[in-house]
Formats: C-alpha cells, structure tokens, sequence
C-alpha cells in the first residue's frame, strides 16, 4: 500500500540532508521518514562522505550497513554534532512524541548526546498539544503491570503493545487519551515510576529544528 505522505516526508528528508558536512559522525533514528532520508543518503552519494553514524535501532543499522556506513558506538564518541529523527507527533515548539516504531530510549540516549536534533515530519505529524497519539513508555517486563496502574493515574488508557519487544527486551505500553497539557512536567512524572526505562515525550529536550514536508515545500520551525 503506497504511503500518500511520503512526498512530503521525502521534502523533509531531503532538507536534513543539506545540513551533512563532509567526515561527519551523523545519529541516525527510526521510522518511515528516517528511511526516506537513508534512502536519499544513498542516491545523492551523502553516505561515502560520512565517517560513521550512530544508529538508534537494530533495524536502522541494517540499513545504514547496507548503505556501506560504518557503524559506530556511541561509548566510544564525544558528542555528536547533528542527530536527524522523525516523530509520530511535533509542535511548533519543536515538542515530540516518539516511540511508534519501538526505539524510544535509544532514540532519547542519541538526542541528549547531539549537539543539534533536527526532526523531519511530514505535514500529517504537526498538531496544537501532543495527546493524539498514544503514548508510548518501554517498561521492565516484570513491572508492566505496576508501571500501567500508575499511568492510568494521569487519566489516560495504558495497552500492551503485544507484538513488540524492544531491541532493549524490554515492552511497550502505550497510553490513549492523554490530555497532554504540560508536557515536561508529565514527562518528568513518568519517568520517575519505578520499572519505567524512558517514555516517548521529548520536551524536556525537544528538537532543535523542526523541518516539515508540505505540498508546497518545506518549512523550517
């Protein structure tokens, strides 16, 4: 089934791959839009010109070692200068909601260690308050049903996602119908539940640039 945003996403992934720079250390993340920009890194002939990328999934570094880009390891590396990642929600304030694709926590580590997190979305991703969306919060496994009683506590509805383990082997619950009105606080919040690893809001250290893929173009937030 053809997907009727991807144009826009490949808009977006086309404007991050402006902002690469000849021997750079690149954090790559996860997702439908991330996969158009590896693969635009690989038609344009950007991925030669990396040293090396930092991958925030299994499944990504699959990709990436098809593209012929070395993978490195992020304990082995300063901090990395340009971190390019999708969303599955953004607002204009550059705040996210992230994890559909199960790779949440790596994708928190890789953001808080790049100097500058540019998110791609497309236009379909941009909303007033995040909530929309589930949440998604990778949990210890022997705490899942601990860690769900306590979200429930923030009025939203806390489902197994089943089919998932992440590359952590940890699970997933994600939360519907939050109402989303202060984003670092909830985010804060859950965090510190015992059993929680990381939850899919990243306000507290939001993107630093949002490029969005519109019909008509691209726009820089």
């Amino acid at each position: 089934m053809t997907d009727p945003a991807l144009p826009n996403k490949q808009r977006a992934a086309r404007a991050a791959l402006a902002l690469l720079q000849k021997d750079m250390i690149l954090g790559v993340g996860t997702g439908s839009t991330v996969n158009a920009f590896i693969e635009l890194l690989v038609s344009e002939g950007a991925a030669r010109h990396l040293r090396g990328a930092v991958a925030s999934s299994e499944a990504t570094s699959a990709r990436l070692r098809a593209a012929g880009v070395a993978l490195l390891d992020l304990n082995e590396l300063g901090d990395l200068p340009l971190y390019v990642d999708g969303a599955d929600e953004a607002t204009r304030a550059r705040q996210l909601i992230k994890g559909g694709g199960g790779a949440l926590t790596r994708e928190k580590i890789i953001a808080a260690a790049a100097r500058r997190f540019v998110c791609i979305v497309d236009e379909s991703k941009v909303v007033e308050r995040l909530g929309r969306f589930p949440l998604p919060v990778e949990v210890i496994p022997m705490a899942r049903s601990y860690v769900a009683r306590r979200l429930a506590g923030f009025g939203g509805r806390p489902v197994w996602r089943q089919s998932t383990t992440t590359d952590n082997g940890n699970h997933i619950l994600d939360v519907h119908g939050l109402t989303i009105t202060d984003a670092r606080w909830l985010e804060s919040e859950i965090n510190q539940i015992v059993g929680v690893v990381s939850v899919g809001l990243f306000a507290a250290r939001p993107a630093d640039a949002l490029l969005i893929g519109r019909d008509s173009g691209v726009e820089t937030v």
